[in-house]
């Protein structure tokens, strides 16, 4: 569930089968006098929009008893909810839900043109908000990729020391400090220092050094794990392996401080920091 403002009211948008459905009923505080979503469903030109855009996104859509209910739009006594209207003919571009977050919801397409219905000011406002929300998503979601893909690169990187580096007779112990030591590759040539040489020139922090790195070095140390495991399964002496990275990882901070969206990223982790 997202909210989204517009004209000062806060409106739920609900994941309903993987698309975004927008309440209809936080939308309507925002219209002048009393009114209802069902006064909405009884213009003849709000059905036909519904009855063509079921036509075209829903193949059980059951259009002959659309065609029925249409013809009786403009009439004093013709009055439908949404619960009918789904019932009757197997729409799914509008959802009368019930429970905590109850209400009537309508796909993007169908909310925008009920906005219309609020007043066009309002329209526009909540098309603007609406891809406001889905750019803020597409944003996150690009850097929870690349947190999970810094998690299974770490995966490929320690599976190719055990497969490499590790004799079958090591104990518990000696494997510890074969971890380490490949951890601490990566720690010298991307941060210039070993984690023990950072924990003792920063007694006073809690954690590790990975732990303050930006998030510009957090992609770059992605990107070196993944090319450390490949110089392991290539049987590329430590010494030589920690000068390739640590070339790769000038050359791709080099680039990383300059983009933008990564820079982005980094004023919003700094906030949400602050925030806490």
């Amino acid at each position: 569930m997202s909210k989204i403002k517009v004209d000062n009211t806060e409106i739920t948008v609900l994941k309903i089968d993987d698309k975004d459905y927008i309440s209809l009923t936080d939308m309507i505080k925002s219209k002048d006098g009393d009114f209802f979503v069902s006064d909405w469903l009884r213009n003849r030109n709000t059905l036909e929009f519904i009855g063509l855009w079921e036509q075209i996104h829903n193949p059980a859509f059951n259009y002959g008893e659309f065609t029925i209910i249409k013809s009786q739009a403009g009439l004093n006594r013709f009055k439908i909810s949404v619960k009918e209207l789904v019932k009757q003919t197997n729409a799914i571009g509008l959802r009368a839900t019930a429970g905590r977050y109850g209400g009537t919801y309508a796909y993007k397409d169908i909310a925008f043109e009920f906005g219309m219905w609020i007043s066009p000011e309002f329209k526009i406002y909540l098309i603007k908000e609406f891809e406001r929300m889905k750019k803020d998503e597409q944003e996150r979601l690009g850097w929870d990729i690349k947190r999970n893909l810094a998690k299974i690169n770490y995966r490929i990187h320690t599976d190719a020391i055990k497969e490499n580096l590790i004799p079958p007779q090591l104990t518990a112990a000696q494997k510890n400090i074969i971890y380490a030591s490949e951890a601490d590759i990566l720690n010298m040539a991307l941060f210039g220092m070993t984690a023990k040489e950072w924990r003792d020139e920063n007694p006073d922090l809690s954690g590790n050094i990975r732990d303050y790195a930006e998030a510009s070095q957090l992609v770059c140390l992605s990107n070196l794990e993944s090319l450390n495991a490949v110089f392991i399964n290539d049987g590329i002496p430590s010494n030589e392996r920690l000068s390739k990275l640590n070339a790769v990882a000038i050359s791709q901070m080099r680039i990383l401080t300059n983009v933008s969206s990564i820079a982005k990223l980094e004023v919003k982790d700094q906030a949400v920091e602050v925030k806490l």
